[in-house]
Order: C-alpha cells, then sequence, then structure tokens
C-alpha cells in the first residue's frame, strides 16, 4: 500500500505518544475525552514527527546558505493538514492502525479538522500545491502571505440562495502553526516624506506590528521541512494613547481593533477587483513585513548569528528571488527600492537593477475588470513614499519607451504605469512587468494572450522577460491522498515512482487493453462512488443513484466559468425525458457547487437558478432516477477531496480565451474522469497529451470568438433558430421553475439575451450535441475506462512538481535536489 508500511515498532510509538499528549490535553475536571481531544492528541503526536526535520532543515540551510525562494501570495488555500503531513511522512498506516488498537476512527478524527481556506480558489490553491512541490524538491523556499482570523466564508444554502457565514477557523486553536513573537515586526502607513540632505526620511507614520505564525511545510518523505509564514496584525502597545492625552484611555485602547483589523478577513473575490483601503493596507502589510524579514535572513547568513554578516546588496539577486503571485503583491517593488535606496543607501540605478534581478512576476487573469488599478489619492494618503517611487519608475520606464519610439504618445500612454483620467490609478500589473525579470502566464494558450494582447507592447520592448509555466497539482494530496484506491492499484502495476515523477504515469499505456486493469479502474472509480453518494445522503440528506453518471463542475461561480451553461442542458435533459418518458435515458446526476463572491449579484443568482432547477427536476415522478441536479454546498477543499474522485465527468467550459489555466480539470484527469471543455486554458495541453479524440471538446476557439466579436454576437438569433434553447430559456424566463415568484430569474435571462460578454448561446448548440457523445460513450463501459486509463496515463505533465521544476531552472536559477536530508535519529554529515 501507497500509505507507508506500519512497523509494530512505529505503531506502538504512536499509540504511546497519542496516549501521553491525551493525557495532557484532559483538564483535572474533565476526565472524558471528546472526539475532538483525540483529534488534538493525534495532530499532536504527527506534529512531534515534523519538528526535528524541521529544525535540522532550517539548520542544513544555513549552513549551505542556499539560494531562497520566496513565494509571496496573499491567498494560501491550504485545506487541512493532518492527512497531508501523514503521507508525506509516511506514517499514515501506523497512524491507522494505532488508532484503531485504540479503539477510534482515523477517518471520524480527519473530518474533525477545519480547512485553513485562506483562499479563494484557483490563485491560493496554486500556492499550496507549489510549497509542497518545493519542499518535495528539496528547495530552500519559503512561502509568504497573511494569516487571515475569518478565511472564504461558509456558504449556507437557505431556500435555494447563497448565505455567507463567517469561518471562524481558529475557533479551537491550530495545532500546526507556531507564533513567533521573536520575529515580530514594525509596518508603517500614512505620515509624510521629507527630503533632507542626509536622503528621503518618511516621517510620522503610524505603526501596526506584524507577528509571524509559522506552519510545517513537509516534502515527500525526503525528511525536508520547508516554511510557511503567515503575518497576524498587533496594535503596538501605545497605538493612540500618544493623541489622547484629553483622558479617553477607554477609547484609546478599543481602537486598538483598527490597526488588528488588517489581518481579520480575506477578501472573498475572485477575478475581480475590489479597491478598498483595507486591501491596500493587507497588501502592502504582508509586502513590508516579509521584506524586512527577508532582508534580515540575507544579512544573517551564518546559523545561529544575529549580526549582521553582509552589508553589500551586489549578490542579493543570487541569494534571493521573489515571485509575485499575481500583482497582490506588487508593492514588494518599490518597497524594495525604498529599503535599498533610503535605508541601505544604495544607488538609485544599482537599486533597481537589484530589484529588477529579484523579481518575477506571475500573471493570473486577462479578465480586465479583475486586474489592479488603484487610486493614486489613496496612495498618496496611505504609501506616500512609494507613490514618489512609483512615479520615478515611471518616467524612467516612459523616457526609455520614448526614446525607441519618439513621437508615439499613444504608446506612451497604454505603456503607463499611471493611468490619467478622471481619477488617475496606478495599473499595478504594469507595475509587476517593468520591475520583474520575468513574467509568466500559467499555461500557454493564456501566456500567448498575454503576449499578443493584454502586455503587447512590453513583450515588443522586452520579449525575453516573458514566459510560460504550465500550472500543475501536487499528486501528494491529488491522488495518493484523496484517492487511495486508485493510487494502489496503479503503484501495483508499475511501482511507487509516480509519486515524485507523475510522468511515469506513460507507462500505464501498457495496460490500457489489460482486461484485469480495466475491472480495477472501473472497480475502484465504483467505489468512490459509492462512498461519495452515502457522504451526500448522511449530509445533506439527497438520495442519489450511484450507477448513474456523476457530471461534475466545481469551481467558483463565475459568469465566465458559464454554469448558466451546464443548467441549460440540465434543462434541455428534462425537456427530453417529459417528452418522450419511455424513451430509455442515460441516468446522470448533475452536480454543480462553488461559492459566488457575497457582492455578485449575477453568480448569486446563477446558484438560485442551480437550485430551483435541481428542485423541479429531483421532484418529477416522471424522471425518477434518469436525471437530477444536486448543488454542492459549501464547496472547499476537503469537499473537493471526495467530489473528485467520484467524477465520471468533469466540466472545464468557459468561453475560449478567459480561463488563464484551471487547476481542477488535472485534478479531475488524474483521477480518472473524463473532461468536456473548450480550448481553453490547460484543456488545451491536456487534449494534447491525451489525444483530443480521449477528450470531449466542443465549441468555439479563441479565433472564433474574436470573429464573433468583430462580426457582433447577437444573442437572439441563436434564440430563434434552436428551438430547444428557446423553451429553456422560455421556462426560466416564464416562472416554470421559480413558480412563486415568476420574475425571479429576469435579470439572468436579460443578460443571456443582451449583454452576454460570455457568449453562452454561441456554443449551445455545440454542447448539448458533445454531451450526446458523452451519453454514447458511457453506455459502453469498456471502452469508458479505457479513455479513462489513457487520460490518467497522460496526466503525468500537470504536476506541480514538473511546474515548480521549470519555475526553478528558468525563473530562478536554482536547481531541484532529489537527496534527502538525514532523518533527526541519524548523525548529520
Amino acid at each position: 500500500s501507497v500509505r507507508g508500511i506500519a512497523g509494530l515498532g512505529d505503531v506502538a510509538e504512536v499509540r504511546k505518544s497519542f496516549n501521553r499528549h491525551l493525557h495532557f490535553t484532559l483538564v483535572k475536571d474533565r476526565n472524558v475525552a471528546t472526539p475532538r481531544d483525540y483529534y488534538f492528541a493525534l495532530a499532536h503526536t504527527v506534529r512531534d514527527h515534523l519538528v526535528g526535520r524541521w529544525i535540522r532543515t532550517q539548520q542544513h540551510y544555513y549552513e549551505r546558505d542556499p539560494k531562497r525562494i520566496y513565494y509571496l501570495s496573499l491567498e494560501f488555500y491550504m485545506g487541512r493538514t493532518l492527512q497531508n503531513t501523514m503521507v508525506n511522512l509516511g506514517l499514515q498506516n501506523a497512524c491507522d492502525e494505532a488508532i484503531y488498537q485504540l479503539g477510534l476512527d482515523l477517518e471520524e478524527l480527519e473530518e474533525i479538522e477545519e480547512d485553513a481556506g485562506l483562499g479563494n480558489g484557483g490563485l491560493g490553491r496554486l500556492a499550496a500545491c507549489f510549497l509542497d512541490s518545493m519542499a518535495t524538491l528539496g528547495l530552500a523556499a519559503y512561502g509568504y502571505g497573511i494569516r487571515y482570523e475569518f478565511g472564504i466564508f461558509n456558504q449556507k444554502i437557505v431556500d435555494g440562495w447563497q448565505v455567507e457565514e463567517a469561518d471562524d477557523w481558529l475557533r479551537y486553536g491550530n495545532p500546526w502553526e507556531k507564533a513567533r513573537p521573536e520575529y515580530m515586526l514594525p509596518v508603517h502607513f500614512y505620515g509624510r516624506v521629507e527630503h533632507t540632505p542626509d536622503g528621503v526620511k518618511w516621517m510620522d507614520t503610524q505603526v501596526v506590528l506584524a507577528m509571524p505564525y509559522d506552519t510545517p511545510v513537509p516534502g515527500y518523505k525526503n525528511n525536508t521541512v520547508n516554511t510557511m509564514r503567515l503575518w497576524s496584525a498587533k496594535a503596538p502597545n501605545d497605538f493612540n494613547l500618544q493623541e489622547f492625552n484629553m483622558g479617553d484611555y477607554i477609547e484609546a485602547v478599543l481602537d486598538r481593533n483598527l490597526a488588528e483589523n488588517i489581518s481579520r478577513v480575506l477578501y472573498p473575490n475572485d477575478n475581480f477587483f475590489e479597491g478598498k483601503e483595507l486591501r491596500l493596507k493587507q497588501e502592502y502589510f504582508v509586502v513590508a513585513a516579509t521584506l524586512q524579514d527577508i532582508i534580515r535572513r540575507f544579512k544573517s547568513s551564518k546559523f545561529g548569528c544575529r549580526d549582521p554578516v553582509r552589508t553589500c546588496f551586489e549578490t542579493f539577486p543570487d541569494k534571493v528571488a521573489i515571485q509575485l503571485n499575481d500583482t497582490h503583491p506588487a508593492l514588494s517593488i518599490p518597497e524594495l527600492m525604498r529599503i535599498l535606496v533610503d535605508v541601505e543607501k544604495v544607488d538609485w540605478d544599482k537599486a533597481w537593477e537589484i530589484t529588477k534581478r529579484t523579481c518575477a512576476y506571475t500573471n493570473h487573469t486577462v479578465l480586465p475588470e479583475a486586474l489592479e488599478r488603484w487610486p493614486v489619492s489613496m496612495f498618496e494618503k496611505l504609501l506616500p513614499r512609494h507613490l514618489e517611487i512609483i512615479y520615478a519608475l515611471n518616467q524612467m520606464h516612459l523616457d526609455r519607451v520614448a526614446a525607441l519610439y519618439p513621437g508615439d504618445i499613444d504608446r506612451l500612454r497604454r505603456m503607463s504605469v499611471i493611468e490619467e483620467g478622471d481619477c488617475k490609478r496606478i495599473n499595478m500589473a504594469h507595475l509587476c512587468v517593468i520591475g520583474s525579470h520575468a513574467v509568466n502566464g500559467v499555461a500557454r494558450i493564456h501566456s500567448d494572450i498575454v503576449k499578443n494582447s493584454v502586455f503587447k507592447d512590453f513583450y515588443e520592448l522586452e520579449p525575453e522577460k516573458f514566459q510560460n509555466k504550465t500550472n500543475g497539482i501536487t499528486p501528494r494530496r491529488w491522488l495518493l491522498l484523496c484517492n487511495p484506491g486508485l493510487a494502489d492499484i496503479i503503484a501495483e502495476k508499475i511501482g511507487e515512482g509516480f509519486i515524485t515523477d507523475l510522468s511515469q504515469l506513460k507507462k500505464l499505456l501498457d495496460f490500457i487493453d489489460n482486461e484485469t486493469f480495466i475491472r480495477d479502474v472501473a472497480k475502484v472509480k465504483q467505489e468512490n462512488k459509492l462512498k461519495f453518494a452515502a457522504y451526500l445522503e448522511e449530509q445533506y440528506k439527497v438520495k442519489i443513484n450511484p450507477t448513474s453518471m456523476f457530471d461534475v463542475q466545481v469551481k467558483r461561480i463565475h459568469e465566465y466559468k458559464r454554469q448558466l451553461l451546464n443548467c441549460l442542458h440540465a434543462i434541455t435533459l428534462y425537456n427530453r425525458i417529459r417528452c418522450n418518458p419511455s424513451k430509455s435515458f442515460v441516468p446522470r446526476t448533475i452536480m454543480i457547487g462553488g461559492k459566488a463572491a457575497p457582492g455578485y449579484h449575477m453568480a448569486k443568482m446563477i446558484i438560485k437558478l442551480i437550485t430551483s432547477i435541481g428542485d423541479v427536476i429531483n421532484n418529477d415522478p416522471y424522471v425518477g432516477d434518469k436525471l437530477k441536479v444536486i448543488f454542492l454546498e459549501n464547496y472547499r477543499v476537503s469537499l473537493a477531496e471526495k467530489v473528485i474522485p467520484a467524477a465520471d465527468l468533469s466540466q472545464q467550459i468557459s468561453t475560449a480565451g478567459t480561463e488563464a489555466s484551471g487547476t481542477g480539470n488535472m485534478k479531475f484527469m488524474v483521477n480518472g474522469a473524463l473532461t468536456i471543455g473548450t480550448m481553453d486554458g490547460a484543456n488545451v495541453e491536456m487534449a494534447e497529451e491525451a489525444g483530443e479524440e480521449n477528450l470531449f471538446i466542443f465549441g468555439m476557439r479563441v479565433e472564433d470568438v474574436e470573429a464573433l466579436d468583430r462580426k457582433g454576437y447577437n444573442a437572439q438569433e441563436y434564440y430563434e433558430s434552436l428551438p430547444e434553447l428557446r423553451q429553456a430559456i422560455d421556462q426560466i424566463s416564464s416562472g416554470f421553475f421559480s413558480p412563486r415568484d415568476p420574475g425571479c430569474f429576469r435579470d439572468v435571462v436579460n443578460m443571456l439575451m443582451h449583454h452576454d460578454r460570455f457568449k453562452v448561446f454561441a456554443d449551445y448548440e455545440a454542447y448539448i450535441k458533445c454531451q450526446g457523445q458523452v451519453d454514447q460513450l458511457f453506455m459502453d463501459p469498456r471502452e469508458w475506462t479505457r479513455k479513462v486509463i489513457r487520460n490518467i496515463a497522460c496526466s503525468g505533465k500537470f504536476s506541480s512538481d514538473r511546474t515548480i521544476t521549470e519555475y526553478a531552472r528558468e525563473i530562478w536559477g536554482v536547481e531541484p535536489s532529489a537527496t534527502a536530508i538525514p532523518p533527526p535519529n541519524l548523525p548529520r554529515n
């Protein structure tokens, strides 16, 4: 089994440790342990196995002094930690056996852990996968972000509508983090700038303290344990007391909340920019604290040495790589300039060289509403010195452009970091591009769009800067942990090497016609489906047919992801069943899950539509077991781990040119679901790896979308020429799915008919036809499973290990290392 060998010694050791932790958890007046006590005892037992490796890894880095990688992200969507840690330390079987011997159930204890939901979706989950890969590849890497007190909201569905609930994930404490008050740092806001003979001074600022919390990040069975450091905001003790000499001491102390609000809550928008001052504060808070930490570590490179060893910054880019996960940490660029020029007295041009060689920027979206454009007035108030630096950098940049393209005023306007207009704004993406030595998109098609449209002018100026790094997922969480049955039958056939080298899955191509393997793969899928059906019945009281096709679309709710196209297919199937009840249909359970940003009206309407369609279809006696539409409430990492291994069909149906990459698509592929999708994001490369005929590809390509834009998209034409589409729209419109409120969906229909940026109707016909081909194949289980095996075998490219290896070699200039650090019980080299 890939869950690790459980030696008797290990099991006894785990039991002993567990009992010791349990004993100290239980206070005198409470002798009965709760399930949560058991969870904490186990978490601390597993954590004990990390600590020695963690200390040794950091010692190892101090002694070798390698180039360090700093991955800066405002989101880290980590999910749960217990099982992941057991998997990566090879402890799963030992813990399972020990817990079983104590009369407990490991899975029940795992369910008690709260998800660390410090992210919205793809961007935050990618950061989590990257941390796992960086540790597994032995890189000296650090994740830096914010320890939000409240992560992504919990979603409740009430009367078909989304209702948000605060995610108080720290309520019972977090056994995986360690507060490090000795590394607390000041962060400055507001104030004014003075240009003095000794240089520039940023004066009269308000100070907020950044308290670091460290979480261990174990690599897979290599004894490497890296660190994710998340900052929490603390008011300094004299906060607001200086100003309050009028004796309102109580008020002054209550005002500490103002400072501490910075790390209170994650902004719940995915692919949408909200220009709030608190958000800008969060962005500067993480950057300012992190850069101080990076520079402290750079200066005192020797182990145990607190005194600065390095004073010259020439070598900074040889020892430090800063990766900006989208534009959210873009302030790293002016902040590093401020420190080098104002504090360390480095010459401006030299500082700019150092900054560019250190920073690299990953772009995650081409949607204009997602690009960060901050009002200059807000900067002027909050970060006056940074505004001066940005103006100076922009001037330097525009002088260069003007010299290369004399008289091209329009080009200067397009390329400026400062956007003129009624409200002057700072274009953060432009700042990132000029301040980085590498700019990358996250799938080949996306990187091409970045070069040919979003940053076309910048690409013409410096083509060598632009790269592609197709996203990946960690096979530890997304195969071993969530689908042990599949991992076991794969290991049986090809060995365990695929766990750290996913390209080895190619060896499964030899078994594509092996009847035993075909049967085993189908059997694992059926077991996963039965298990998920039982979970749905227990948690949500819904009964589904486990032999039906599990047709799954789980991701954030957004117009560009086109959950509405999926809805139209569900309605079309329903109408066909109603029209011909005696005909045989391929039974389907359509599951759609995901959160809508609280302020995103249309996304919330889409959820209401899905639940309303479900209410009608699921209660129609004519339909019976043939079709069910289920909304998966509160979709999150821990639910993804359950639904993805159970899926037959994965829906990846964004309008071509809008989904930068997608990573859910990769998770479904490696877990043995077939993809129905457009040629968008990483779907393109998945089709290339597995062969287009082994995915269900439909609809417009990027060129077709562009052509349709030139011609003008007219939804009415499709409505009039496609009877099944018209019937579905008329039903939504007339209140067929909302009899108690017939006008409920008028905004949705109005959008689809008159201002649909994402052209749902244009792909409807091709989508319905393609779904017919899905049905045809599903009726031939052997052929279906052969395609599944081919997809799994061809999914190796989509490991985040491959992605990170490319970042390491082509952006950071470091080599991954396959050698394990000696474990804590062996002497160091």
